[in-house]
């Protein structure tokens, strides 16, 4: 039996992992699904002051309300940065880290970072404007048809605070811990390009591929369990 937490990416909420969770409960393993504040079912807690800080205390404090000690701590997208701050806050208590078609940080970077300057520079008009990042389309992910429809009706402007603040951990201590890419292929999602190649450049990795889009929680469940399995 394994214990999964998984953490969404941005616009997103527990309700992504809708096709995951009862299936890794029926195969003997516990699973939890946050949803970061701002978005989702906690879209209601929307506001200037939600950022990464308080994204990685929703995953701490998940830990500690689930008495969780020895988890697989998964994240998606912007997801990644959660995970990486959270391992941080939570020595001894991660068994492994799962970055699917994730933001795989260095201490002192920003979930900005890794994108390219026009990228960047379209975020952050976005964020002045709004004060939040705008949800894309879903077909940007791969998703089509009724997926397509079911996921743009459940994503929330992200919290614009997010995408510019940087990440300090201890990156001896993160390097020791057990790690896993999840590589989603087609079509490859482009601002996650930096992680793909970070990952393929560094020793320690465990990388699986899927032929699929952004969001395989949604469009290829079942090999995205098969991937989470063999992390456990």
């Amino acid at each position: 039996m394994a214990d999964f937490v998984l953490v969404h990416g941005a616009w997103h909420g527990a309700w992504c992992w809708k096709r995951i969770v009862a299936p890794l409960w029926a195969a003997g393993d516990r699973a939890y699904a946050v949803t970061l504040t701002g978005v989702g079912d906690r879209a209601h807690l929307l506001g200037p002051h939600v950022g990464l800080d308080t994204h990685i205390e929703d995953v701490v404090r998940l830990f500690d309300c689930e008495e969780l000690s020895d988890a697989i701590l998964v994240g998606h997208s912007y997801g990644g940065m959660v995970i990486t701050g959270a391992a941080d806050r939570l020595p001894g208590r991660v068994r492994r880290l799962v970055y699917l078609d994730a933001v795989v940080p260095r201490p002192g970077e920003s979930w900005s970072a890794g994108h390219t300057p026009e990228t960047q520079a379209a975020r952050r008009a976005a964020i002045a404007e709004h004060g939040t990042l705008p949800a894309p389309d879903p077909a940007v992910f791969g998703l089509a048809g009724d997926d397509r429809a079911w996921v743009a009706r459940r994503q929330r402007p992200h919290p614009g605070r997010c995408y510019d603040m940087p990440l300090d951990f201890d990156a001896a201590r993160w390097a020791k811990l057990p790690r896993s890419f999840i590589d989603c292929t087609a079509p490859a999602l482009a601002t996650i390009a930096g992680s793909r190649a970070r990952v393929r450049s560094e020793p320690g990795w465990q990388l699986t591929e899927i032929a699929t889009g952004h969001d395989a929680m949604v469009s290829a469940p079942e090999a995205l369990l098969a991937a989470l399995s063999a992390s456990a």
